[in-house]
């Protein structure tokens, strides 16, 4: 099998799959989401995307209707199913099913969905243009919802100026991208925005503080503004699936560049941990 579709127990390719129209997020995108990568069959960093999943769904009173436990299991089983090793492996609950109405009722059970396609994690050494963006999202940005307009129209504004990603900003404040977390390096020491809720704890950024930490550097989480980010010694954009991207231009003025040697080091040992953790099994 190429592409795996899975709805509330069943899965077929993708191409054979169906929603059915009373799911909620037909009506309102009324749902949470988390994503990871497949190596050798084996599902990355499980344990941080599932912790955050549930996080999510219990956050904004959404009922998974598996256990933890369950969920960890058929993913295991459902990589297997896939042709390719490599797999972008998706997963999202929405608040459940009826006729359109904003009020659910209580105790509504959710529906999983999974999705299994073919991708290989990025070159994380390989580096990035991009540009800014204001950010317009509501304030619920620290959990993985399905609410991606936003996004979306910076994703599409970046990809249309010839640009990886597109930095989100409040004002003068850098709080993450598009479709990814943002941090940077400064006289050593790796600076990311804290977790409150306009931005999403990316596990991702879990990791590239740990091993910062875990290398000797100093990691502090601070509002940073524009103006600190065009003069950082490194900007790294960080997500599961590209680990620590350097960039290089921002709105096609050159950045970063200064620090080499330190981001080498941090994009080694995450690397390194990716090729640990999905060892062949």
């Amino acid at each position: 099998m190429k592409n795996l579709g899975y709805y509330n127990g069943k899965y077929d390719e993708i191409e054979n799959m169906s929603i059915p129209m009373l799911d909620r997020v037909c009506w309102y995108g009324d749902g949470v989401y988390d994503a990871t990568y497949s190596h050798n069959h084996v599902v990355f960093d499980m344990d941080n995307h599932l912790n955050r999943f549930y996080r999510s769904a219990k956050k904004l009173d959404i009922i998974i209707p598996i256990e933890r436990a369950e969920l960890e299991k058929l993913l295991r089983e459902l990589v297997l199913k896939v042709d390719d090793g490599d797999q972008f492996v998706y997963m999202q609950v929405t608040r459940g099913s009826g006729l359109r109405n904003h009020v659910y009722e209580e105790g509504t059970v959710g529906n999983l969905w999974i999705t299994l396609t073919p991708s290989k994690v990025q070159n994380t050494y390989e580096p990035i243009d991009v540009i800014t963006f204001e950010d317009k999202r509501f304030l619920y940005c620290d959990c993985k919802t399905l609410n991606l307009i936003p996004s979306v129209l910076g994703a599409t504004a970046a990809d249309r100026a010839g640009c990886h990603e597109a930095i989100f900003h409040r004002g003068d404040i850098v709080t993450e991208c598009a479709h990814s977390n943002v941090s940077i390096i400064k006289d050593g020491k790796v600076i990311t925005h804290p977790l409150d809720d306009k931005v999403l704890p990316g596990t991702a950024r879990i990791r590239l503080l740990a091993f910062a930490q875990k290398l000797g550097y100093e990691t502090e989480e601070r509002d940073y503004t524009l103006d600190e980010l065009m003069n950082a010694d490194e900007i790294i954009v960080h997500s599961t699936g590209s680990f620590a991207l350097p960039v290089a231009h921002v709105d096609g003025k050159p950045v970063g560049g200064k620090a080499p040697e330190m981001l080498k080091r941090i994009q080694d040992a995450l690397v390194a941990d990716f090729e640990e953790q999905c060892k062949p099994q």
